[in-house]
């Protein structure tokens, strides 16, 4: 009987957590639809999608909780190691938020440096007053889904996930009462949250993974010297959109540039966010060269797909996608749709990044993942003062989201040489 990985195994793995993120996606985009409703929209929509790329950047080392959950907890000793690392970092985003939602540097931070409008600025802090709550709910998640998926259970992740989709309606219909604008899609973003992860928990527990596997565990010191990179790289990655938003914020149309990019990049993480899943499949399924092999194949089909459903929301199915289901008024949905149809080459440019990131995460060399994203960074910096200095003849929108694909193309790039590189050192000094 052959153990090679069959895209069936990969298939039935991979698309529990695809669903999961699309259900997770589902809820940033019911948000935006809820705020697209409002009277002040544009702001409301630029308000949150300003916040939410703040929360992302100082947040995103907790976004790697699962993938250390998975590499790292053999028993009860890495699972205490792994839980110390998961709450220093809870603390630590926590506390930045803070000092942007209730002190000065808010100011600074989204007006002097993301160049976002008074207007939009305060309607950010507002959301950050409440999004501040999230961070030790989303390290508890992350942890409970590292267990679930480390025992192949993917499809009670996906069950949490929806429950969570249907509390959202509930606590938007709430939250009018005491809510508006912006602080009304970040109390129902944190009530959702706190609503999966109590639903994740009672599943991993339920689980009842062995502690005592008889396998060799990390002691806290090397989880932390593992993960901390992991946490680095997931922050870079997340200057990404900020340094993005900096830019357009800038521009003629900057308001209207933000509120689209703030649809679109929540149109993405529906589609194309589940690409991302690659990283813990590959850890999780893949245990040889065949294997990664299949993985990739399993890669480009699943991207196409993902990429063919972005053209067609882009085009014939506009209106009927973006203006009747999400709400999204006529003049901001005619002009975010080029850009949108140019994002069919996300889904698989992301896919591969995040498969190459989970060869480096298995083979534990973390290190490069934060030099990767780095060099992503980088680029836009070189690009951050001629754009805003100097009025490009295209759109604001057009301008974000070709930055934001070049900056993947980069970084897939990158990633794919220096596997190359390790992988021929490897052979070269292998016993003969």
């Amino acid at each position: 009987m052959s153990n090679r990985l069959t895209l069936r195994e990969i298939s039935l793995f991979f698309f529990p957590l695809l669903l999961n993120v699309q259900l997770m996606s589902v809820s940033h985009t019911v948000i935006n639809s809820a705020l697209a409703r409002l009277d002040d929209y544009v702001t409301a929509l630029a308000g949150m999608s300003v916040a939410m790329v703040v929360h992302l950047f100082i947040a995103s080392p907790s976004y790697q909780n699962h993938t250390v959950t998975i590499a790292m907890v053999k028993g009860r000793n890495s699972m205490r190691g792994v839980l110390i690392f998961i709450t220093l970092v809870a603390v630590y985003v926590a506390v930045m938020l803070s000092l942007i939602a209730f002190t000065p540097l808010g100011d600074l931070v989204l007006i002097r440096l993301l160049g976002a409008p008074a207007e939009v600025a305060q309607s950010a802090r507002e959301a950050l007053h409440i999004l501040v709550l999230l961070p030790f709910f989303t390290g508890l998640r992350g942890f409970c889904q590292g267990l679930i998926i480390q025992a192949r259970r993917t499809s009670l992740v996906s069950i949490a996930t929806g429950v969570r989709v249907g509390g959202l309606f509930l606590y938007l219909a709430v939250g009018r009462i005491f809510f508006s604008g912006a602080q009304l899609g970040a109390f129902a973003l944190v009530s959702c949250v706190i609503t999966e992860t109590l639903v994740i928990a009672a599943f991993a527990w339920r689980v009842h993974l062995p502690l005592e596997r008889g396998e060799a565990e990390k002691s806290t010191a090397e989880i932390l010297r593992y993960s901390f990179p992991l946490a680095y790289s997931s922050c870079l990655q997340q200057t990404i959109p900020l340094l993005i938003s900096s830019i357009i914020g800038r521009l003629s149309d900057g308001p209207l540039a933000l509120a689209a990019f703030g649809v679109i990049r929540g149109f993405l993480f529906l589609l194309a966010g589940p690409m991302r899943n690659l990283q813990q499949a590959y850890l999780t399924l893949v245990k040889g060269a065949e294997d990664y092999r299949t993985m990739i194949r399993f890669n480009i089909l699943t991207a196409i797909t993902m990429g063919a459903f972005v053209l067609l929301t882009a085009g014939p199915f506009n209106k009927m996608i973006l203006g009747d289901l999400l709400g999204v008024e006529s003049h901001l949905r005619l002009y975010l749709r080029y850009a949108l149809a140019s994002c069919a080459f996300f889904p698989i440019l992301y896919g591969t990044s995040n498969l190459l990131r989970g060869w480096f995460a298995g083979a534990h060399k973390t290190g490069m993942l934060g030099k990767s994203t780095l060099i992503k960074s980088g680029f836009l910096l070189l690009l951050w003062w001629p754009l805003t200095h100097w009025t490009p003849p295209m759109s604001g929108i057009a301008i974000g989201i070709g930055l934001l694909l070049c900056a993947e193309i980069l970084e897939a790039l990158y990633l794919k040489r220096q596997k190359q590189q390790i992988s021929s050192e490897f052979c070269q000094h292998a016993p003969l």
